[in-house]
This record gives structure tokens, sequence and C-alpha cells, in this order.
């Protein structure tokens, strides 16, 4: 398998997912610039949406999005259980989560990353992702992880998006539950090892 990646975005919560799931791949970082891909392809030949995670099996399929791609990855070894058995309640409760990340806390910092966002735009997004924010600490309380005891897939997704939060100048300490949350997931050793390979830390 390859993951096509960029450092930083939202392809890490696939990085971690992979190494938790302990599976083998390759990771071929993209040039957000460019669209060229460490092998030589170009991004758009890879995913012709343009953009991350695409994930290329080794039937050749590739897939996006991170709802699906994060729920394969899981799937690749049950008794880990990163993604729970499909056709049950606790896998509904888990493509909810990844929905939820998806809609409205990952798409609700895009804005914050461009630069020729007007301000009130900005303003009006932050108040926005402070509300899901706070339903965010309420839902996960003081589990160590959004399904419970369990870590999953979800934490992987979780965990990217909101380590975005001092790139936009969004005190993650007013949740505190939240800022917990992602210095445990930080810890893990995996995390820590995607977050290396990434470059984002020595």
């Amino acid at each position: 398998m390859k993951l096509y990646y960029f450092a930083s975005a939202c392809s890490q919560a696939s990085n971690i997912a992979l190494r938790e799931a302990g599976l083998k791949f390759e990771l071929v970082k993209v040039d957000r610039h460019t669209r060229k891909a460490a092998d030589g392809l170009d991004l758009n030949t890879v995913n012709p949406k343009g953009y991350v995670p695409a994930l290329t099996l080794d039937s050749g399929e590739t897939l996006t999005e991170n709802v699906a791609v994060l729920q394969y990855i899981g799937d690749r070894n049950p008794a880990l259980r990163l993604a729970p058995a499909a056709g049950t309640m606790e896998r509904y409760r888990l493509i909810e989560w990844l929905a939820f990340i998806n809609s409205e806390i990952h798409k609700a910092f895009s804005p914050l990353f461009r630069p020729d966002a007007p301000e009130d735009t900005k303003q009006y997004v932050l108040g926005n992702l402070a509300k899901r924010l706070d339903y965010l600490q309420g839902a996960l309380g003081s589990k160590p992880f959004l399904m419970g005891e369990q870590f999953t897939v979800a934490d992987c997704y979780l965990f990217t998006v909101l380590s975005w939060a001092p790139f936009v100048k969004l005190d993650l300490g007013k949740w505190p539950e939240l800022k917990r949350y992602v210095e445990r997931i930080q810890a893990r050793p995996h995390v820590m090892e995607a977050l290396k390979s990434e470059g984002l830390i020595k």
C-alpha cells in the first residue's frame, strides 16, 4: 500500500492508523504547491479530486476520503479493534464520530488556514467551531478515547484536526479535557512515529 500525504494535513490520521494497525505501507510525500509526489506521480493522477489522503491498495485501486480510508485500515486487523465489527451499534457510533469530525471539526478549520479569508468570516468560523468543541468536550468527558476505553481510528482523526489549533491561534486551554486528550494521544508510540515520519517532531 502507498499513502499519499501532505505534512500536517488530514492524511496524518491515516498515517497514524496504518501504524496502529501494524500494516506495511509506503509513505509518499506530495508537494503542496506543485502537487508532485515523491514517487514521480502527479497527485491529480492518483486522486482526481486533487487532495489527500489517497491510499493506493496492493490491488491497484485507490481509496480516498478519511471516513472511508480510516474504516478500511481499521478493518485490516480486527483483533486490534481500531474499528468495531460491521453491523454492530458500536460501528455506527464510529461512523457517527467520523462524520462529525469530518464535517463539523475538520471543515471548520479549513477557512482559518486561508490568508485571503476575510476577518469577519474567520471570526464567524471560530465562533461556530467553539460551539462544536464545547459539545465535543462534554461528549468526551473524562473518557480516555472517543469510544470509551478503546482507541479507534476516530481518535487518529480527531487528534490530527485538533493538533491544528496552534496554527490558527485557537487556544485549546479553553477546553481542558480536549487539551489533555491531545496530549494523551500524542504520547502514543505510533503517533510519535507518524509525526516523526512527516518531519513534525525530531
